[in-house]
């Protein structure tokens, strides 16, 4: 039997510059060593050992679909959509109805908005 932990996520990005700084500004990462290579790829550390690669792909068509996202949890969802006002970043519910959260059957609340290549990331409040 397996067992597996989670390591990281690595996104396809146009501009590599511009997303570093867009996860920096709306979700406060740090950007980490890249250990793997001296490619031009950028690691962002999410928490607790887990990261974010952002390799740049300037020249690849990007195909985005909402089922196809990222979640993050965080204990104080509302601020967090507040930042998302005050920084002019679009969110929705799963719905695609536009500023406004979503809650889950199970009672978890959520909120969906997109990083400047297209890619849908989830912030809920499943703490």
């Amino acid at each position: 039997m397996f067992t597996f932990s989670f390591n990281h996520i690595a996104l396809s990005v146009k501009d590599v510059n511009q997303s570093v700084e867009f996860y920096q500004k709306t979700l406060q990462l740090k950007e980490i060593k890249n250990t793997a290579s001296d490619s031009k790829t950028r690691w962002l550390s999410i928490n607790e050992g887990k990261q974010l690669h952002l390799i740049p792909r300037p020249n690849f068509e990007i195909k985005i679909n909402k089922a196809a996202h990222f979640a993050l949890t965080t204990s104080n969802l509302d601020s967090f959509i507040t930042n998302l006002k005050e920084l002019k970043i679009d969110c929705s519910d799963w719905l695609n109805t536009p500023n406004k959260d979503y809650i889950r059957k199970d009672g978890i609340r959520q909120v969906y908005f997109q990083d400047p290549d297209g890619y849908w990331i989830e912030i809920n409040n499943d703490i």
